[in-house]
């Protein structure tokens, strides 16, 4: 796919929709990363992690909040990177940037289309947001009891290299899922399950289509994000509750 968008298209073709994923970052992203170490730091006492059932409630919580933030930005964010696939160059949206995306969606098919998927998209940051966040820091707890790892970055890199993992083995159907209804013509799809069953008609791997390109995305996303992360964790401490 890389090699034949770059021979027919060029480089560029490769960072389409960039407008729209670099804001959909700063809104989604930082909505369920600032929320759950706020939100962390409040129930945290002392030094002593919290159990693990409350990173997943509390990560679920930030993620879902997350997806309502960040779902426009992420449908034209879709709708952008979609656009190479489609060989009639007539039928294609063509939207310059994110801001003429949610604005021609909006007084193309009515600004309701800004939440187009949100079910799938909230259902989806849910699963990542545990996997990326509940999971980095429960792994890199179990590290450090060890007693081979201390807490640095060989251990931020390791705890953060197995997240990416989990995480985009649990998202990936929700995933194609997500993609396939923010893509979709009015009346593709007469609901979640009929997209769903669409789907299996595909076979089991059908919900795992482009599994390989996710995880070379993901992987080194939440990998830089926890090195960065961490950093941030020790020149700006959030204060907890005693």
């Amino acid at each position: 796919m890389a090699v034949h968008v770059v021979r027919t298209q060029g480089v560029l073709a490769l960072y389409n929709g960039l407008s729209a994923s670099l804001t959909r970052q700063l809104t989604y992203s930082t909505t369920r990363y600032g929320l759950y170490e706020v939100v962390s730091a409040e129930l945290r006492k002392g030094d002593a992690p919290l159990p693990f059932y409350q990173k997943i409630a509390v990560g679920a919580m930030s993620g879902f909040v997350g997806a309502f933030v960040g779902n426009p930005a992420d449908m034209v964010n879709v709708r952008m990177q979609n656009d190479v696939k489609i060989m009639d160059v007539t039928k294609r949206r063509n939207y310059k940037h994110v801001f003429d995306g949610l604005y021609r969606t909006a007084t193309e098919e009515g600004i309701a289309t800004w939440m187009k998927g949100v079910q799938m998209t909230s259902f989806r940051a849910v699963l990542i947001t545990v996997a990326q966040v509940a999971c980095y820091d429960q792994t890199k707890q179990l590290l450090l009891t060890t007693g081979y790892f201390s807490d640095n970055m060989l251990t931020h890199f390791t705890a953060s290299f197995i997240a990416g993992t989990i995480a985009t083995g649990i998202t990936q159907p929700v995933d194609v899922m997500k993609t396939r209804l923010m893509e979709a013509k009015p009346g593709q799809y007469k609901s979640i399950m009929h997209c769903v069953l669409h789907t299996a008609r595909l076979g089991p791997m059908g919900f795992y289509k482009g599994f390989v390109p996710a995880w070379i995305r993901l992987e080194p996303y939440t990998i830089l994000t926890w090195m960065f992360l961490e950093q941030l964790r020790v020149f700006f401490p959030l204060k907890q509750s005693e």
